[in-house]
C-alpha cells in the first residue's frame, strides 16, 4: 500500500527534492575537478605522476576521513541535515577556489583537495538522509534520483573542462560558485514525514553495519560496486584517450575521450533515475544484481575492444557507464530499509566511508597496474568487484525471503498510515 499524502504534502515533497537535486548537482561538481583539468594543468606546470594521482586520491581520502567522523558522531542524525549540507558545501567551495592561488600539484593544492573531499562527506550522505525522510514505498526511486543528481554533478567538471578549453581556472571558478549556491539552496528544502533524529551520541550505531545482517550484506554489495566505480570514473578518460590514439589523431582522440567520459558518467545518472522508477516494484536487490551483471560484462567488453574501432569502444564504455551506477542508490535504500530511521543517516554515511576507503586504494593503484599489464587487464580486474557484489546481494535475498508464500501470509496493514 502506497504512502498516503495530501496534495500540499506532495507539493512540498516535489519542491524540496527538486531543490535538493539541484543543490547536489552543484556541490558535487567539485569532486572530479582536478581529474578533469589535469591535462591543462600539466601543460602549464610540470607535475609528477605521483602528485597527479595524489590530486585525485586526496578527495577520496578526505571524504573517508570526513565520513568516518560524521558517522561515528552521528552528525547526519543529530544535526539539522540542511544546515550540515549548506556548511559543508560552502567550505568545500572555498577549498576548491583556493586552487586558483596555490601552485598546481603543490602540497597546498593537494591539501585543498583533501579538505574538499572531507566536506563533501557532509553533502552526499547527508543528501541521502534528507531524501529517505520523504518516502518509504518509493524510496528506491527517491534515492535513485539523488544518486543521479550526484552523477550529473560528478560529470560536470569534464563538461566544464570541455567548454573552458586550456583555461582550467575558468572551470575551477564556475564549479566553486555553483557549489556555494547549491549549499545555500539546500537551506530552502523541508524535512519529510519519515525523517527521524537521534537524541544523543551512540557509538554503537556503526556496529550495526556488522550485527544487522541485511545491512551487512547491503554493505557487501556496495563494496563490490565501489571496487570498480571510482577507478572507472577517475581513469576512463585517460584509458579511452589511450585507446583512441591507436586509431585517431592525438587531438581528436583527446576530444573524443573527454566527450565519452562525460557521456558515460552522465549515462549512469540517467540510468540511476530510470532504474529507481522500477526498483520499488521489481525489488531493490534485483535491480542491483542486474546492474552489476551488465556492468561486469561491459568492463570485459571494453577490454576486448581496446585499441579497435573507436566507435565500438565508445559504445562499450557508454553501456558500462550506464550500468555502473544504478545499483549504488539501491544499496543505500536497502540500508535505510533495514536500519532504524534515527540511525539510517549514520549507517549510510559509514557505508560510504568504507566504500570510499576502498576507492582510495583502487584509484591509486589503477594507473600503476595499467603501466604494468595495460588497460585491458585493468578492466578485467575491475569486473571482479561486481561479481562479488552479486554474491552478496544473493545472500541478502535469501536472508530476507518470506518464510511462507504470499498466499499463505495474511495481509499486513501499513503501520505508517
Amino acid at each position: 500500500m502506497r504512502d498516503e499524502q495530501t496534495l500540499p504534502d506532495r507539493r512540498a515533497k516535489i519542491i524540496s527534492l527538486t531543490i535538493l537535486m539541484i543543490a547536489e548537482i552543484a556541490a558535487m561538481s567539485l569532486w572530479f575537478m582536478s581529474a578533469a583539468i589535469l591535462p591543462d594543468m600539466v601543460a602549464e606546470v610540470a607535475i609528477s605522476s605521483g602528485r597527479q594521482a595524489a590530486l585525485s586520491s586526496a578527495v577520496q581520502a578526505g571524504f573517508v576521513a570526513g565520513a568516518l567522523v560524521s558517522a561515528i558522531f552521528g552528525l547526519p542524525d543529530r544535526i539539522d541535515p540542511r544546515r550540515l549540507f549548506a556548511a559543508s558545501a560552502l567550505i568545500a567551495a572555498t577549498a576548491n577556489a583556493s586552487l586558483l592561488v596555490f601552485t598546481p600539484g603543490g602540497d597546498l593544492s593537494i591539501l585543498a583537495r583533501f579538505i574538499t573531499g572531507a566536506m563533501l562527506a557532509g553533502v552526499y550522505p547527508v543528501g541521502l538522509k534528507i531524501t529517505v525522510g520523504w518516502g518509504k514505498d518509493d524510496r528506491g526511486f527517491l534515492v535513485g534520483a539523488l544518486v543521479g543528481a550526484l552523477t550529473f554533478g560528478s560529470a560536470a567538471p569534464h563538461l566544464l573542462a570541455l567548454f573552458g578549453g586550456p583555461d582550467w581556472r575558468w572551470s575551477v571558478c564556475v564549479a566553486s560558485i555553483a557549489a556555494a549556491i547549491g549549499g545555500l539552496m539546500c537551506l530552502f528544502t523541508a524535512l519529510g514525514p519519515f525523517h527521524a533524529s537521534a537524541g544523543r551520541f551512540d557509538i554503537r550505531t556503526v556496529t550495526e553495519a556488522w550485527t544487522n545482517k541485511p545491512v551487512r550484506f547491503a554493505y557487501g554489495g556496495y563494496l563490490g560496486h565501489m571496487w570498480e566505480l571510482y577507478a572507472m570514473w577517475a581513469w576512463i578518460g585517460v584509458a579511452a584517450t589511450a585507446s583512441f590514439t591507436l586509431s585517431l589523431a592525438d587531438e581528436t582522440a583527446l576530444l573524443l575521450g573527454r566527450i565519452t567520459t562525460f557521456s558515460a558518467i552522465a549515462a549512469g545518472g540517467a540510468a540511476s533515475i530510470l532504474c529507481g522508477l522500477i526498483a520499488d516494484r521489481l525489488g531493490k536487490a534485483n535491480i542491483a544484481i542486474a546492474a552489476m551483471v551488465v556492468s561486469g560484462l561491459a568492463a570485459v567488453a571494453t577490454a576486448a575492444t581496446f585499441g579497435g574501432p573507436a566507435w565500438v569502444t565508445v559504445i562499450c564504455i557508454l553501456i558500462w557507464g550506464a550500468a555502473i551506477l544504478p545499483d549504488s542508490a539501491q544499496f543505500s535504500a536497502l540500508v535505510a530499509d533495514h536500519a532504524r530511521p534515527d540511525k539510517a543517516g549514520s549507517l549510510m554515511t559509514f557505508q560510504t566511508a568504507l566504500g570510499f576507503a576502498l576507492t582510495f586504494f583502487t584509484v591509486q593503484v589503477t594507473p600503476l597496474l595499467a603501466a604494468q599489464i595495460g588497460w585491458p587487464g585493468v578492466f578485467l580486474i575491475m569486473a571482479i568487484g561486481p561479481a562479488l557484489g552479486v554474491l552478496s546481494m544473493l545472500r541478502l535475498k535469501t536472508l530476507t525471503r518470506p518464510a511462507s508464500s504470499p498466499a499463505q501470509t495474511p495481509p499486513v496493514q501499513n503501520p505508517d498510515r
